[in-house]
């Protein structure tokens, strides 16, 4: 774009958040009488900050809105007057065009985040300590480098595998895309931590009829650094079905016990040792009046004597990083393998340092740890394809937000611990993160409640419902785009099954004392008592249900079944010598729990097998 059409940009986006935020902000808000000017920088970022084949789209859409009012109002959107552009909103927002309500749903998040976000405390700069500061080389990093092993990816499976192979004495390489931060350089779930350690600024989807919201770290630590640390075990019919199924090796509930031992051990995973935050009492209470499965999930956090529940989260950066560096490893951050070439009896990496120039790597062998859809991408790119990226499963999962006669929320909150499990594994309730540009977040079908969430938001919290569902997916990369496509077919009776956890959940939240539940669906309407409840639809209507996922697995499924199966048994790619994929992307289906731990226990598992350790 050149500078005129830039500029016409920024005052169509500035229109837009001054329209959508001046909505759903109180009358009596004294930002209102000033230009939203840090709204729209924020806007205009996140926009920046899109997959590359949605950004370019995505301007000449804005383009386009301002200049359709043009054919009704004469004048562009932003030369209108308010009243005038509250109808043009609204008229986009009630569409019966797909592309038009999510153009002004992008918008309206968007615009919400950034307006109940600004009293986020921003934490100061820090200097990097010394582990950041590692790098596999000097300043003017060399054009070549080599290793006998590289580690692709510093989340939990590449932290564990290069940490282990680094203790036994090899010569590691870990290389991450994304840059080092500390786990304390900004506040958990906060806007700042979005910026700083989401990939595309947290503004990854998995497109279909249904689109499915998802976030992936993009920082030292990966996944680890964002998550909220609630650990589970692979259910042991879950392992049964993946040996059955698949054909697995040494994957029995036995087999796994030591790896999952011992990382609950480095991880110091623990109950809280103090009562659990209100919001996710209310549905333990709820659960158990119904008599429904309800527990608390242990997190991988160390608590301090005498600070309750305040504890540190006990990420790749806190626990294996550390210990892969006092080994002897290399950390190589902000760098992108963009492709993999053989290179005699090993591999040549082909890589681009952020900001920097070309790097070239020669490895005797690699690990890939990138995640569901960033490995997957990875090997597709390097001409890998045969049951690569055509398996995506993921967790979808459906919101509500619930209101109480008393408070239930607070700015330190911390972390919901409780699940519901009377349904798994095929659904799932919990309690999610609900600070006040979240709970906003939930209530974008509800106008009048998203006007007063700045005063009401202490009773409100956020709750799902999420199934390990029967859809699949793909990743797919487009020529010269740099960030891969994800499709993700969702079937009827995934969309049956979460209408179902819907409904079930709702009543459960006025068994637990709710006076108003908001379906995050559109057109669903308000919940005022479980009798209510039994109104909301038998199936989610497609494309109008807000679906998000924080769990994607299965791209690079593992097993001696060569017709689905990616990998064998313990990672090592089928017809490529000296290749492993050792993350999420080996889950052979979904396994209905958080999945950090299952990921964990078959990253060692791997790594010591590959060392002839098992």
């Amino acid at each position: 774009m050149n500078s005129s059409e830039c500029r016409w940009l920024h005052d169509t986006v500035s229109a837009l958040v001054y329209s959508l935020a001046g909505a759903q902000a109180p009358e009596d808000d004294p930002s209102l009488a000033r230009p939203y000017n840090d709204l729209t920088r924020f806007v205009l970022e996140q926009q920046d900050r899109l997959p590359d084949y949605l950004r370019s789209p995505m301007r000449w859409l804005t383009l386009g809105f301002d200049l359709a009012a043009c054919l009704r109002a004469g004048r562009p959107f932003h030369h209108l007057a308010p009243e005038s552009r509250a109808r043009r909103v609204a008229a986009w927002k009630q569409s019966p065009l797909a592309f038009q309500r999510d153009f002004i749903r992008y918008y309206e998040s968007l615009a919400t985040l950034a307006l109940h976000s600004r009293a986020e405390p921003l934490q100061p700069a820090r200097d990097q300590p010394a582990a950041a500061q590692h790098q596999a080389g000097p300043p003017t990093f060399p054009g070549e480098l080599e290793c006998e092993l590289a580690v692709v990816g510093s989340g939990p499976g590449g932290a564990i595998t290069a940490t282990l192979l680094a203790e036994a004495g090899r010569d590691v390489l870990l290389i991450e895309e994304g840059p080092f931060h500390e786990l304390e350089s900004c506040a958990p779930f906060s806007r700042q931590e979005m910026e700083q350690k989401y990939r595309n600024g947290g503004q990854t989807v998995a497109l279909g009829a249904n689109r499915i919201a998802y976030v992936e770290g993009c920082c030292v630590g990966g996944g680890s650094e964002i998550n909220s640390g609630l650990y589970h075990r692979t259910p042991p019919e879950v392992l049964e079905q993946w040996r059955s199924d698949f054909q697995v090796e040494g994957l029995t509930e036995a087999d796994l016990r030591p790896h999952f031992e011992a990382c609950e051990r480095d991880l110091t995973v623990s109950l809280l040792p103090g009562p659990a935050p209100a919001a996710s009492l209310k549905l333990h209470t709820g659960a158990q009046r119904l008599g429904w499965k309800s527990l608390e999930v242990p997190r991988w956090f160390a608590y301090a004597p005498g600070a309750g529940n305040r504890g540190t989260r006990q990420s790749m950066t806190k626990t294996h990083l550390p210990r892969f560096l006092r080994a002897g490893g290399r950390l190589m951050a902000q760098t992108r393998v963009n492709r993999l070439c053989r290179d005699g009896r090993g591999w040549l990496l082909r890589a681009r340092r952020m900001g920097g120039g070309e790097v070239r790597i020669r490895a005797e062998t690699v690990f890939l740890c990138a995640g569901a859809v960033q490995t997957p991408a990875l090997l597709r790119r390097s001409g890998l394809k045969r049951n690569i990226g055509d398996s995506l499963r993921l967790h979808p999962t459906v919101k509500v937000a619930a209101q109480f006669a008393e408070p239930v929320n607070s700015a330190d909150m911390g972390v919901p611990v409780h699940q519901v499990k009377e349904f798994s594994p095929r659904l799932s309730f919990g309690c999610s993160i609900s600070h006040p540009a979240y709970v906003a977040l939930g209530l974008l079908d509800y106008p009048q409640a998203l006007r007063e969430v700045a005063r009401t938001w202490p009773h409100i919290a956020n709750y799902y419902a999420m199934t390990a569902g029967g859809g699949h997916g793909t990743v797919r990369c487009l020529g010269p785009f740099r960030d891969p496509v994800v499709r993700y077919h969702l079937p009827e009776a995934d969309l049956r099954s979460l209408a179902e956890g819907l409904r079930k959940l709702t009543e459960l939240l006025f068994e637990a004392g709710a006076v108003t539940v908001f379906p995050g669906a559109a057109r669903v309407g308000i919940v005022r008592s479980r009798k209510e409840a039994r109104r909301l639809p038998e199936i989610l209507p497609r494309g109008l249900a807000n679906l998000m996922t924080i769990h994607l697995f299965s791209s690079c499924p593992m097993g001696e079944d060569p017709r689905r199966c990616a990998t064998d048994s313990f990672g090592r790619v089928r017809g490529a010598d000296h290749l492993f994929v050792n993350d999420a992307s080996l889950l052979c289906t979904a396994p209905g729990v958080n999945p950090q731990g299952t990921i964990m226990a078959l990253a060692r598992r791997n790594a010591l097998h590959f060392l002839n350790r098992l």
